[in-house]
């Protein structure tokens, strides 16, 4: 699917002081990422605290996000879970007409076996309307989706197209770019290793650092892809140490002091999570300053 190549970015939900979604900063923290270049916009990822999303504030996120889009961009939707009934359910009952394609996290909680993974994207292939993205991301999940189980469901069913890669692990990358088909994406989930991966045969990345720093790093996901070595790390090595802070104390902790710095958004983030340490906050906005 060539609307998924390049630069996506797993939109954070910004918040308000007493909590509730901030649909004025959304529309903003939308706006910002179209008019800098993002190619698509992933909606009810991790990044966007879903977690502690009720059924109407997801409704209203998917609503702002449409809305301020208005058709210019691709949209991706986040449905996950580990329970695959649910999930298949929701896939069926969901009006999806303004999403080209669903991310889908593979089984957490559950620690699946390879088969048990295979079992749970098999059901939602058949439930699905819409392309299915395969969501690997071990540290979340405690349970690593091997290329083999990713490159059996992309040969065996043809609605699912992609996987975001977040195992975070260069060499496991390497191996499913080899071993899926050819017209099968694999998108980075890793923003430090984006470059490198999309250099080994990757297609792109869906980026959380790259919705407060949308210029420069789908610029470099572009270089990357065009071949331009040089001038992609150049961008890398500018980028890296921020990647860095944003991920030092939780995502979207990180990512939300960027956009509060920028002016777009506060920081606030709900229960469990909590706000960035001042020192780190700091780090961030002498960073974002000097970018």
């Amino acid at each position: 699917m060539k609307e998924l190549i390049g630069t996506g970015v797993a939109l954070i939900t910004p918040f308000k002081e007493d909590f509730s979604v901030d649909v004025e900063a959304l529309t903003k923290v939308v706006n910002f990422n179209i008019e800098n270049g993002i190619d698509y916009l992933v909606v009810l990822g991790t990044t966007a605290e879903s977690a502690t999303l009720s059924k109407e504030e997801k409704q209203l996120v998917i609503d702002t996000v449409v809305k301020t889009n208005n058709g210019r961009i691709p949209l991706v939707l986040g449905i996950g879970g580990n329970n695959t009934a649910t999930v298949a359910e929701e896939m069926r009952s969901r009006d999806l007409t303004a999403f080209t394609a669903i991310l889908s996290v593979s089984p957490y909680y559950n620690r699946p076996t390879q088969e048990g993974i295979y079992q749970h994207f098999a059901v939602l292939s058949k439930a699905s309307p819409k392309p299915i993205i395969l969501y690997n991301v071990p540290g979340r999940t405690a349970s690593n989706m091997l290329p083999e189980t990713v490159s059996r469901l992309a040969k065996d069913f043809d609605n699912i197209v992609a996987v975001k890669e977040a195992a975070g692990d260069i060499v496991q990358a390497m191996k499913l770019i080899a071993s899926c088909p050819g017209n099968f994406l694999v998108i980075s989930g890793d923003d430090m290793i984006t470059l490198p991966m999309i250099m080994a045969g990757g297609m792109g990345v869906i980026s959380v650092i790259g919705q407060g720093f949308p210029k420069e790093f789908s610029n470099m996901v572009r270089l990357g892809l065009d071949r331009k070595v040089d001038e992609a790390y150049n961008i890398h090595h500018r980028i890296a140490p921020m990647i860095d802070y944003i991920f030092a104390e939780g995502n979207p902790a990180g990512i939300k002091a960027v956009f509060s710095k920028l002016g777009l958004c506060g920081d606030t983030v709900r229960l469990p999570l909590v706000s960035v340490s001042p020192e780190l906050r700091k780090k961030i906005g002498v960073f974002t300053d000097e970018f």
